[in-house]
């Protein structure tokens, strides 16, 4: 069985907000759940029952439905301000502020909330084109530190490269840290380091940090990361690349303009046909970054 997968447009990876931990939970949860082989439609909610939290935090349920009740309504106040830039990488873009969820229902006596994703919020998760970022749900949920958690995405977001160079004053704003840590210190101690650690330790990479100076100044953090030593992966026969189970009257065809024949190349066993799409999509882009490096 194929572990639940967090897909976000790149704008979003890059957005500036700030989400505790348990906010966090709650939200890759629900971005895991949501389908994007079906209409965009912010009719729909999305579960997320207490025992799924505790089984992320090895808590107990009790406890974990009384974490999940209160983060889920601090979640319906956050903001996210979305920075698209529609001319590529050029300095004049176009910012965004919205809220995550737009209403929540709590069913106490069943153990869980439902939450609706905002309509603004939806396209960030659902019309993914080629500047997107993947990862699996569990490579994240045992990190109690929402730095780490916004660490990791923006390295897998570069995940083909195995190195990311960030601005220092870029990631305060992204991580929405205002006036906490001004000593550079005081920021790599209890920002940078306890996330690099948090990630090293339960996540599927390893990472390492330096910086880098303008001048006098020390400017830039400088990420260089890669995929831990696991398991050589079984092989995928040919009977097993058909993607199993896929919704009626959705398979067989192109997606993201990649032709059904070459989906069908890049699915394994277990994916549904939205998910191998996505799986060649995400080969193309490297494939196109690879080049532009050449």
């Amino acid at each position: 069985m194929s572990h639940p997968q967090i897909y976000k447009s790149n704008a979003l990876v890059e957005a500036s907000y700030r989400l505790t931990p348990a906010e966090q939970r709650i939200l890759l949860a629900c971005i895991s759940q949501v389908r994007r082989d079906h209409p965009i439609t912010d009719e729909v909610m999305y579960s997320v029952a207490a025992t799924d939290i505790a089984q992320m935090t090895g808590s107990t349920s009790k406890a974990a439905y009384d974490e999940l009740a209160k983060a889920a309504l601090r979640l319906k106040r956050r903001e996210v301000w979305l920075t698209e830039r529609p001319n590529g990488n050029g300095a004049h873009g176009e910012t965004l502020v919205t809220g995550w969820v737009q209403s929540i229902r709590y069913r106490k006596h069943e153990g869980r909330v439902e939450l609706r994703f905002t309509k603004d919020m939806l396209p960030y998760l659902t019309q993914l084109t080629e500047q997107f970022t993947r990862y699996a749900l569990a490579d994240v949920a045992k990190m109690t530190s929402a730095h780490a958690i916004r660490l990791y995405e923006f390295l897998v977001q570069w995940r083909g490269t195995g190195k990311r160079e960030v601005e220092i004053d870029w990631l305060r704003d992204t991580l929405q840290l205002e006036d906490k840590y001004p000593v550079l210190k005081d920021f790599k101690r209890r920002v940078i380091e306890p996330a690099v650690d948090q990630i090293n330790e339960h996540s599927p990479l390893w990472v390492k940090w330096d910086q880098r100076k303008t001048g006098r100044r020390v400017s830039h953090l400088v990420f260089t990361f890669g995929e831990k030593a696991s398991r050589k992966p079984k092989a995928v026969t040919g009977k097993q690349r058909k993607p199993k189970d896929p919704p009626p009257g959705d398979s067989g065809h192109a997606m993201f303009g990649i032709s059904a024949e070459v989906i069908q190349r890049y699915a394994q066993p277990g994916d549904g046909w939205s998910d191998a799409a996505l799986r060649a999509l995400e080969a193309r882009r490297a494939s196109a970054v690879e080049a532009e490096e050449v």
